[in-house]
């Protein structure tokens, strides 16, 4: 398919906020230092993250909408450019700031440009993905001539010590020897940030600079198979279904099971989200595009915390698809984990790296717990 990322951008709001600065933003709960979130910080080696919160009101600066249109004006894609030039904008979010209207129509809102057809998508990580892929073919199609599609995320909102919830005392215990219990509903204000990106897509590259050739997205859902893992807006019941929170008999009673947080199944996501991305997902990748390892230059990684970086790689090379790590390209740590923006936030950066040439094949992977869905993307740079 004849469609190019002639340009990305990224948007990170406000100052970066370090680990020692974490608490005083998001504020304590209970007044009391938390126990857990060096813990927590030591397995995903986040260093740096970003909050659309003003630290000294403690109020949001930016909506998640607002986060996604400022991502948007900074594209340059071509001399002259004016957001008004955009003829398709899809954008992907993991959690819009209503329920409705959508959340690209806000994003237009923001933008306040001339009418455009526009799309959302819903999901997690991945919903920045399928707003790209939507892109990509509307460009591909000739339906539009070129196509915006973004990523954001304001997580923050859910994450400040009056929606947190304390820690028991055994979960802490515990988290030394189960990292894997900082993926649970009250320790994960310690992993998420805020950000968003934009990628503008264009039938042909802009000659003299630099960009990537879309060769394909594909996206694998294994919900078929698994429960829920990742979830907001419902409780999960014992049989491992989920009750949605207007099944709730009062707003009372939903609000009071801390129901609209973010929550997710750890065990579940420990033993599933490796064996997911490796062998549920590359076999059906070889079979259907025949890659193979060896033609990828540079592997695109977005997970959520350090914690899963060495699983993956293993993961992978188990079953012969082996990436080696020098091959691995991320901003986790100075960027954090900004879900469906992920992905845009690293290959702006990649794109603007000195080392990367005309040729290279970028293999992007974009996992999703949510109920477990699995996103590739191989670019080549033009």
């Amino acid at each position: 398919m004849n469609v190019f990322i002639t340009d990305l951008s990224a948007f990170l709001p406000n100052a970066p906020v370090s680990n020692e600065q974490m608490e005083e933003v998001l504020g304590m709960v209970n007044q009391l230092p938390s126990r857990t979130r060096k813990l927590i910080l030591r397995n995903n080696k986040i260093r740096n993250r970003y909050y659309a919160i003003d630290p000294q009101t403690g109020r949001t600066t930016h909506t998640n909408a607002q986060l996604a249109a400022e991502a948007v004006r900074r594209l340059s894609p071509y001399p002259g450019f004016s957001i008004d030039d955009i003829e398709c904008l899809c954008c992907g979010t993991t959690q819009p700031d209503q329920l409705m209207p959508g959340h690209a129509s806000m994003v237009h809102g923001e933008l306040k440009s001339t009418p455009c057809e526009i799309v959302s998508t819903a999901g997690i990580c991945i919903a920045g993905m399928t707003a790209l892929k939507y892109a990509a073919m509307n460009v591909a199609l000739g339906q539009s001539k070129n196509a915006v599609a973004t990523g954001s995320e304001q997580s923050s909102s859910f994450m400040r010590s009056r929606m947190a919830g304390t820690i028991s005392e055994q979960t802490a215990a515990q988290l030394e020897s189960q990292p894997a219990l900082a993926f649970s509903a009250d320790l994960l204000r310690w992993m998420l940030s805020d950000g968003a990106g934009a990628a503008f897509l264009a039938p042909a590259p802009v000659p003299g600079r630099r960009g990537f050739k879309v060769e394909w997205i594909d996206t694998f859902s294994f919900a078929n198979e698994l429960d829920a893992c990742m979830f907001a807006g419902a409780i999960k019941n014992p049989d491992g279904t989920l009750t949605g929170w207007r099944e709730f008999e009062s707003m009372e009673q939903m609000l009071g099971q801390r129901t609209m947080l973010v929550k997710q199944d750890v065990k579940l996501l420990d033993k599933e989200i490796v064996a997911t991305t490796a062998n549920r997902t590359i076999p059906r990748l070889i079979a259907k595009r025949g890659i193979c390892p060896e033609e990828v230059d540079i592997f695109v990684a977005h997970y959520s915390s350090d914690y899963f970086r060495l699983p993956i790689y293993q993961g992978l090379k188990d079953i012969g698809f082996h990436l080696p790590l020098e091959k691995w390209f991320t901003n986790l740590a100075e960027k954090g984990n900004t879900g469906s923006a992920s992905v845009y936030i690293i290959l702006e950066e990649l794109l603007r790296h000195p080392d990367l040439r005309p040729g290279q094949k970028v293999l992007c992977y974009i996992p999703e717990s949510g109920r477990f869905s699995i996103c590739y993307m191989l670019l080549t740079v033009v």
